[in-house]
């Protein structure tokens, strides 16, 4: 693989540490800034919300801009961002300073899986995705226990200096390693929002919604599940966060290779294995050892669907891909909320933590009946020529 998706993981890597590290400083910030731990909460809201609202409108600020360019611009963003929540002297600043960096998300990942899957083969591009997003799950597993432990060690604000810090070594990789590839001829905003008349596109990101939203309806509220339901102790949810991660590592490794050999296949069988393991976490959730068990799979097979939800969704869009991957990226982002929100209501209902699991699960076989549609459309279509939804090339 060429160094220059070492370069775009790296960025992910500090990208996903600042998403998710704010969760585990909440109490020294609220301390800090003198606020509840509700209104710190604003902190990992508005990183969503702005992820959500960014991922569009910096692509396409961007869009007459080579695409290396792009990446280096949005990773100062996030240097800015993370500078400024460093810095912040009151609650309103540091909340500024979340916006800011959450900017650069959407669009980072969605310019980067295109830069990753432009520098490789055909048949590699589903894995040099899935390569680039490992920075993402390595973050989970090394960077938000790392950066926990340095904000309750140093302070908060060593955390955000030292991503900030990561921010500088992605730039600088980017900047040295990243191909300066020349802007796609005819690549025009219009033609990149043109895609969106694409039935296939909104397939795909819909899949993309209730796929990958179907993991977090379970994982937004694991902590009181595993010591609730499970009966496990408190201090036995941090081993359980990196055993989760390296289920999301491990998942988003194999799903990228086998997505390369069988993109439809691969993403049948994810979801299908995803929407069976919340299943089974329904029941498995009242022992520990089953539990924790059912975890590790739950990690992996939801991150086994990234690359290939992302690739599916570049391929539906391949004449004009990068709005198309932003609103994909944002489209994890939402699928989120959407789950967080109805976990919400299963549990204010009166059903338990564990029925969160048969949420998630209803949300992942609806993914694959919106693929089962998708694949139907593309051999309606294209009935004779199964791989024709390889990316063309795009420089």
């Amino acid at each position: 693989m060429p160094l220059a998706l070492l370069a775009l993981a790296i960025g992910a890597f500090g990208i996903g540490t600042t998403e998710f590290v704010i969760a585990g400083l909440l109490p020294e910030v609220a301390t800090d800034f003198g606020v509840s731990i509700p209104a710190a909460g604003w902190l990992i809201t508005g990183y969503a919300l702005g992820v959500a609202a960014g991922a569009v409108p910096m692509t396409a600020l961007g869009n007459r801009m080579r695409r290396k360019n792009l990446l280096m611009v949005l990773m100062v963003v996030f240097i800015a961002g993370n500078v400024l929540s460093a810095l912040a002297p009151a609650y309103g600043v540091m909340l500024l300073g979340r916006i800011v960096a959450a900017l650069c998300h959407g669009a980072f990942f969605g310019v980067g899986a295109v830069v990753a899957s432009d520098l490789v083969k055909p048949e590699k591009k589903a894995s040099a995705i899935a390569l680039m997003f490992t920075g993402l799950t390595v973050a989970n597993v090394l960077g938000v226990p790392l950066g926990t432990f340095i904000g309750q060690g140093f302070g908060w604000r060593a955390t955000f200096w030292v991503v900030a810090g990561l921010g500088v070594i992605g730039l600088v990789g980017i900047a040295t390693l990243v191909p300066n590839a020349p802007r796609v001829a005819g690549a025009r905003l219009a033609a990149e929002f043109a895609v969106f008349r694409s039935v296939r596109v909104w397939l795909a990101v819909g899949m993309t919604v209730l796929g990958f939203g179907g993991v977090f309806a379970s994982f937004t509220y694991v902590a009181p599940m595993m010591t609730e339901v499970a009966g496990l102790p408190e201090g036995a949810i941090s081993w359980l966060l990196v055993l989760f991660g390296l289920g999301m590592v491990f998942g988003n490794l194999l799903g990228g290779r086998f997505a390369d050999r069988a993109l439809m296949p691969t993403l049948y069988g994810a979801l299908a294995a995803l929407g069976l393991v919340l299943t089974a976490f329904g029941f498995t959730a009242h022992a520990a050892v089953p539990a924790i068990v059912t975890l590790f799979f739950l990690g992996g097979f939801g991150f086994a669907t990234t690359p290939a939800l992302q690739m599916r969704t570049l391929a539906s869009a391949s004449a004009a891909p990068t709005v198309a991957s932003a609103v994909n990226i944002g489209a994890f982002n939402l699928g989120n909320a959407l789950a967080a929100w109805l976990g919400g209501v299963v549990i204010s209902a009166g059903y338990g933590y564990a029925a969160t699991n048969w949420v998630g699960a209803a949300m992942a076989f609806l993914a694959l009946s919106l693929a089962v549609v998708s694949g139907a459309l593309d051999r309606r279509h294209s009935p004779t020529t199964p791989q024709s939804l390889e990316l063309t090339p795009t420089h």
